[in-house]
């Protein structure tokens, strides 16, 4: 097997994953999965595709090294999930309904609106005085 790859989008957040043979290591802009993300519930973000795809080969059998940047920490997990669930696609094509019944493999496309000419923010306006 060759070393795969994939990226992952979440509004300003993009992440790269490499996907190679090793022993179950996840790491993220070179730091630990754990010490990267502190919190329970990105983790739980981040594990979600090998859960529910239900096979422990894709966790104890290759590592992951991934680089992200943009955007919070939330919107960085959800783009390791999305990258991920794509590259488990490209190494098992058979995963697809799994992941797509979840939604994983759909990028989320919503931006934040840019703001306009005259305006405070995207859409409010200042305030009318009538006298």
């Amino acid at each position: 097997m060759k070393n795969l790859y994939s990226t992952g989008r979440r509004k300003t957040s993009s992440a790269r994953i490499f996907m190679k043979k090793g022993e179950g290591i996840i790491k993220i802009n070179k730091l630990l999965f754990n010490k990267y993300f502190f919190l329970n519930k990105h983790r739980l973000i981040i594990m979600k595709p090998f859960l529910i795809v239900k096979d422990n080969k894709y966790i104890n059998n290759f590592n992951y090294y991934i680089t992200v940047k943009g955007g919070g920490i939330s919107s960085q997990s959800i783009a390791i999930r999305h990258g991920i669930s794509r590259i488990l696609l490209k190494y098992n094509n058979n995963l697809k309904n799994i992941l797509r019944n979840w939604g994983f493999i759909t990028r989320d496309s919503r931006k934040v609106e840019r703001k306009k000419y005259g305006l405070i923010k995207s859409r409010s306006k200042h305030q009318y005085s009538k006298r």
